[in-house]
């Protein structure tokens, strides 16, 4: 009865990190692909190279405390010497691991030249637990995927910094009377 009990448990969590990691069928792209890169960050990968990041140094702590609540990173990146090698089907394919319940896409964004991407979280019990990043673009495929607890604080205080968009601008007045004053 208790192996049972184990049993059951253990698929259940198995589920829950099979919602947050999807799969990725990319030996097709990957065959045609000019210039490919294939990021597969674990948990304890991840924890071990924050082990070598510096705590006193500002930039890397705030790298080694984002890092500490993840399972993992996964990045897919395809670039192409002509346009129509990625399908509709294979967004679609990814897309379609996004539609459950626990997945919520946050933005979606497209262009007149072909191009699209969509932002995708997993919430559990109200905290962020996966993000999920689809950029499609005539002759580029990129999906990342982020498998963990995500911290926002942790997140935003890498805003400026290596390639992470700043998240607010501190410079700017708050009210239109702050930007007389400092004249």
């Amino acid at each position: 009865m208790k192996l049972a009990a184990v049993a059951m448990l253990s698929g259940a969590f198995a589920a829950g990190l099979f919602a947050q990691q999807f799969k990725l069928d990319v030996d097709r792209l990957s065959a045609k692909a000019s210039d490919a890169v294939d990021v597969s960050l674990a948990g304890p990968l991840l924890q071990l190279g924050a082990r070598f990041l510096d705590s006193k140094d500002p930039d890397q702590a705030a790298v080694k405390k984002l890092v500490a609540g993840l399972e993992g990173i996964y990045v897919r990146h395809f670039e192409f010497k002509e346009d129509g090698v990625w399908t509709q089907a294979d967004l679609d394919a990814i897309r379609g691991q996004l539609k459950t319940p626990d997945w919520q896409r946050l933005l979606g964004w497209k262009d007149e030249s072909g191009g699209n991407a969509e932002v995708y979280l997993r919430l559990d019990g109200g905290k962020m637990t996966g993000l999920a990043i689809l950029d499609a673009e005539p002759r580029e495929f990129t999906v990342v995927n982020i498998v963990g607890s995500i911290d926002l604080e942790a997140l935003a205080q890498l805003g400026g910094r290596f390639g992470v968009p700043k998240l607010k601008n501190e410079d700017k007045p708050k009210h239109k009377d702050e930007k007389t004053k400092k004249k």
